[in-house]
């Protein structure tokens, strides 16, 4: 078995958040839908955002119970809108309709479930939805990681095809052009490099890379199928003998599925520090998905690159 090396130590962890908490201060002040911030985790969240000048958090849910939650925990509501809702199915709708009339440019996840949020996001005649499909990017802060790694999608779409998966990846690349981080190196994932009938995934890898030949996918440079370790191993990579600008530097991971999404991202934040922000893009603004498991640090990062993110959609023709 052969011995591969990481890529260099990038310093201390988080300081690509570090980096994106700084910029989002400095972009114009946007404003977000904070759905049903009914818990601790949540309401801290968005009122950190909200008083770090992330953005202007317009709280929305059950006016009572914030403001309980608020007394007890000790936190300041005095300079922030609330929107009074009776449950977290109108909190979910009252949000998303913040953000159609154009009185909020973010959407934000409280402490509802997920679904009920994106049930109300998709809905044809009154959500949020463009001609794309949704999907989750995860932007990971690995200290054993030179630069930011994205990985997607991990969080909405459990088994896409092909069509999908190209959403995916066209939106995980706008997301990276959108925080100003440039062309990126896209690795499409598989359990192997080569192309195997047996292995679905390695098909798709090789269709999605001819769809960006033909300019059906734009902005980035994309080579698979890759196993992971060739994707961000540069010694691997000359180990199996593969020649491409991804091999070994890749910035952004499109996994096979979900499944294989989430334990890659849990892995990486579990067993070696990583910090996990996240995204969902692919919507008319993005929408902020929290953890109760995610730390202070890691909710602000989130905030900062959807605030970047809704800067830059604003300031260029938006998905239809």
């Amino acid at each position: 078995m052969n011995n591969v090396s990481l890529p260099p130590l990038a310093g201390k962890a988080q300081q690509h958040f570090d980096e994106l908490i700084a910029r989002a201060r400095n972009v114009p002040l946007q404003t977000c839908a904070v759905a049903h911030p009914c818990d601790y985790a949540s309401l801290s969240a968005a009122l950190d955002a909200h008083k770090m000048g992330l953005f202007r958090a317009i709280l929305v849910g059950p006016e009572k119970r914030i403001r309980q939650i608020a007394t007890e925990q000790g936190l300041d509501l005095n300079d922030v809108v609330i929107i009074d809702s009776p449950h977290s199915h109108a909190s979910a709708a009252a949000a998303v309709a913040e953000v159609r009339s154009g009185r909020a440019s973010l959407l934000m996840k409280g402490s509802l479930h997920t679904d009920e949020l994106m049930h109300e996001v998709v809905a044809r005649e009154t959500g949020l939805r463009t001609e794309r499909r949704l999907s989750h990017v995860f932007v990971m802060d690995v200290p054993s990681y030179s630069e930011a790694l994205f990985i997607t999608d991990a969080a909405v779409n459990i088994f896409p095809d092909l069509a999908c998966k190209a959403d995916i990846v066209q939106n995980a690349i706008d997301l990276h052009h959108g925080l100003g981080l440039g062309e990126p190196r896209v690795a499409i994932l598989s359990a192997v490099e080569q192309i195997n009938p047996a292995i679905p995934s390695t098909i798709e890898a090789a269709a999605l890379c001819k769809m960006a030949d033909r300019g059906q996918i734009q902005g980035g440079v994309l080579d698979g199928p890759l196993a992971l370790d060739n994707a961000i191993s540069p010694e691997a990579a000359t180990i199996k003998g593969i020649q491409s600008p991804v091999a070994g530097r890749a910035q952004i991971l499109v996994v096979p599925d979900m499944e294989a999404g989430n334990m890659l991202a849990k892995n990486l934040t579990f067993l070696s520090g990583a910090n996990a922000a996240g995204l969902v893009v692919g919507a008319r603004v993005p929408i902020i998905l929290t953890s109760r498991a995610d730390s202070p640090h890691t909710r602000l990062a989130s905030c900062a690159m959807a605030t970047i993110y809704a800067h830059h959609l604003s300031s260029t023709k938006p998905l239809n």
